[in-house]
């Protein structure tokens, strides 16, 4: 299977990217200017990571009938300080919170995310040391 994007310049450090699933704005002017129109690439793929993880994880617990009143994924990515500068080390924290929750489908659902269908998250043990924790309520 092949995925195709595109990419089109819209001025200065900006650019839409369009996909499928719909566009995004891409901007690599500095947070700190307060101009930014868009989402650096590299937040982008730590976006990426954890949205992969999390639809994974949400499918998992459904098919396990776990519920859970709320989730999220948290990430946070080192950058090296020398070019290129990539992410060399990742944190990870899943985050729920319910009553009665099912501890041990919540583990297995991560676990299987992280170790078994999460492809993105296979990417970036290719690059980066990726750790993960999880939090309960």
């Amino acid at each position: 299977m092949t995925h195709k994007i595109a990419t089109d310049w819209k001025g200065e450090m900006a650019y839409e990217a369009e996909t499928v699933g719909g566009k995004l704005m891409l901007d690599a002017t500095p947070a700190a200017d307060g101009n930014a129109k868009g989402i650096t690439p590299k937040y982008l793929m730590l976006v990426s990571l954890a949205g992969c993880t999390s639809m994974d994880v949400t499918s998992l617990l459904e098919k396990m009938r776990a519920q859970v009143a709320d989730f999220k994924v948290e990430v946070e990515g080192n950058l090296t300080e020398e070019h290129p500068k990539y992410y060399d080390k990742v944190k990870m924290v899943y985050k729920f919170k319910g009553e009665d929750l099912q501890k041990d489908k919540i583990e297995k659902a991560v676990k299987l995310s992280v170790d078994r269908y999460c492809g993105v998250f296979e990417m970036f043990r290719q690059f980066a040391d990726v750790s993960y924790e999880i939090q309960y309520n």
